[in-house]
């Protein structure tokens, strides 16, 4: 693609390339807004046939047994997701807990775990064992790995997977979102197309799903097409962005129950755990997330627009299908990178004033430079922006609680470029 022509002898030059962004993505952002209708209507529906009521909002405290917020919620997000059972626990830290919980609750001594989208995303690295040593991997507990390596242009290897199945498998991993990889999101449908090939092959292999940044960006889950157990985070979608802390499981009622004995211990499994008070706070992050998801992707289209009228290789495309709220734009130096992220924590409500250097974060290979100044710590849906510092420099931006925080972080964005001399050439 031809870089753009920069125009900056006005300084309004940017606010114009926003506007004309906005212009390009309006019947885009119409039919995510309307998107909104049914899945609040899905949320809803769940909480009249759970018969949610304010008395659901105080937890148990000690061991939380027959904590009765936590079972409606539970029935709740697995009415939303589509799935036979769900356990959503704040004592999950993140969605790659969530995860892990799911993998070691499930494999055993033995086993193979094949990955059908290529190499995982950075965290579960270690938790599988391809990287570091010393902490309990799944390696270190004698559980085969392997992977099925995705094709040049960044599309599940759908031809190679019976080959790759022809050993005994316990479990398939498919990672619906991009991650930090230049590919396409998986859409729900390819993704029941994938559990058919897989059961066809392997009727008793299991089919687990990385669900982090996709839900509810379809009107199905992967649970609704066949997944067998599913995880994610509720500092992401789901969580609406007031969801202080958490994650979920969610899918056969037996596997959420044997992730629910590693994140417990077995005997006890998802009958422990306080909700800590904070149910209210989950309940209503759920009602909010179908708004909250919609203005993502508005944003994610718009982020889309501004960086491919400039030139820069951008994935999904404009109006492309899209399975998960993340963005990415390709800047091909560290340079652009870093003046972008900058440029996307000053336009932050939280810790504007913060540089984001380039630093390690535990769970990832590469340094990372990340702009996320958000009232919860680590949540993503709130807006914001980020990269490894490793080829091809590419931007990946997510959340946002409303397109106009994407507008304006953009237009700072454009304008840090521009001062750096950074822009693509006319």
């Amino acid at each position: 693609m031809e870089a753009a022509t920069v125009d900056v002898a006005s300084g309004g030059w940017a606010a114009e390339r926003l506007a004309r962004a906005q212009e390009r993505i309006a019947p885009l952002a119409a039919a995510r807004t309307a998107g909104v209708k049914p899945r609040l209507e899905r949320v809803l529906a769940a909480f009249a046939a759970e018969r949610l009521g304010v008395h659901h909002f105080a937890s148990v405290s000690g061991y939380g047994h027959g904590d009765l917020g936590r079972e409606v919620l539970d029935r709740v997000f697995a009415r939303v997701l589509q799935a036979e059972a769900a356990a959503v626990r704040m004592q999950f830290v993140s969605g790659t807990h969530a995860i892990a919980a799911a993998l070691y609750g499930v494999l055993r001594p033995g086993d193979r775990l094949l990955a059908l989208t290529g190499r995982p995303y950075d965290t579960l690295e270690e938790v599988i064992g391809i990287r570091g040593r010393g902490q309990g991997s799944l390696a270190e507990f004698g559980i085969a790995y392997d992977e099925l390596d995705l094709l040049p242009d960044g599309t599940v290897d759908e031809a190679g997977i019976a080959g790759a199945l022809a050993p005994p498998t316990r479990m398939v991993l498919i990672q619906r979102s991009c991650g930090y990889s230049w590919r396409p999101s998986l859409p729900v449908a390819q993704i029941g197309r994938l559990v058919e090939r897989v059961k066809a092959i392997q009727p008793d292999c299991l089919v687990f799903v990385d669900n982090c940044y996709g839900e509810l960006v379809e009107l199905r889950e992967p649970t609704a097409v066949g997944a067998d157990l599913m995880a994610g985070s509720l500092i992401k979608n789901l969580g609406g962005t007031i969801a202080p802390t958490g994650g979920y499981v969610a899918g056969r009622a037996e596997l959420v129950e044997q992730a629910c004995c590693r994140l417990t211990a077995p005997g006890i499994g998802s009958e422990g755990g306080t909700g800590f008070d904070l149910h209210r706070l989950i309940f209503q992050g759920l009602f909010l997330a179908p708004q909250m998801v919609a203005e993502a992707l508005i944003g994610a289209e718009l982020t889309a627009a501004v960086f491919d009228d400039l030139g820069f290789a951008v994935k999904p495309l404009v109006g492309g299908p899209r399975s998960d709220v993340i963005q990415a734009v390709r800047l091909g130096a560290p340079e652009p990178l870093k003046a972008v992220c900058r440029a996307f924590q000053a336009c932050s409500p939280v810790g504007s004033y913060l540089d984001p250097v380039p630093a390690p974060m535990p769970g990832y290979a590469s340094e990372l430079v990340m702009a996320g100044g958000s009232f919860i710590d680590g949540s993503t849906s709130e807006f914001s922006a980020d990269g490894p510092l490793r080829e091809p420099y590419v931007l990946y931006a997510q959340g946002g609680t409303h397109h106009s925080h994407h507008a304006l972080a953009l237009e700072r964005a454009l304008l840090a470029l521009e001062q750096a001399g950074l822009l693509p050439a006319a």
